[in-house]
């Protein structure tokens, strides 16, 4: 389950975390310039995705951990990660989506990051299951395989990292 998980009788054990990240095309961003705030998102044409409890609203934090918010002007809404995705790498916005997401767009240029010095949201991973004194012994392996698995930095999120310090370098040598 990835969520910010509420108050139940499951038995939750966190797994890994689940970042995000604001992204476009290279195209959409030649065409309308790199945001360098995320105040500035209001003049970008940007994709919500409508699961969220306030899909117009984009939240971040700054570098001192203050927490703040922007209305974000829609310009296409849909339930599914996977469309949304095509839509920014076709240049019809910005997005915002979990690096899980869109660590191989960003790894194979399709997508740049953009307003990497704020926090997006974060949630996690977890395994859950129902609390009981005798869990089976498949299930507990299963839980300490996913456990073991995904413990530290998510693979994802080590890829863009990588492509991230590769764009800076050719940033540096061109300039």
């Amino acid at each position: 389950r990835i969520a910010q998980l509420a108050d139940s009788s499951l038995i939750a054990r966190r797994l890994t975390p689940i970042r995000h990240m604001v992204c476009a095309s290279p195209e959409y961003l030649a065409a309308h310039g790199v945001p360098k705030h995320p105040s500035e998102l209001t003049r970008h044409f940007c994709l919500g995705y409508s699961n969220l409890p306030s899909p117009g609203v984009w939240a971040w934090r700054d570098r001192n951990g203050r927490a703040s918010s922007v209305k974000i002007p829609v310009r296409l809404r849909a339930n599914n990660g996977d469309f949304l995705q095509r839509a920014a790498i076709a240049g019809e916005g910005l997005i915002m989506q979990p690096t899980f997401y869109l660590y191989e767009a960003i790894r194979d240029g399709r997508l740049v990051p953009v307003l990497t010095d704020y926090g997006w949201p974060e949630l996690s991973a977890y395994a859950v299951y129902p609390a009981t004194r005798h869990l089976s012994s498949r299930v507990r392996a299963f839980v300490d395989f996913l456990a073991e698995h995904f413990a530290g930095e998510p693979a994802w999120d080590q890829v863009i990292a990588q492509a991230t310090e590769k764009g800076r370098k050719r940033t540096r040598t061109r300039a």
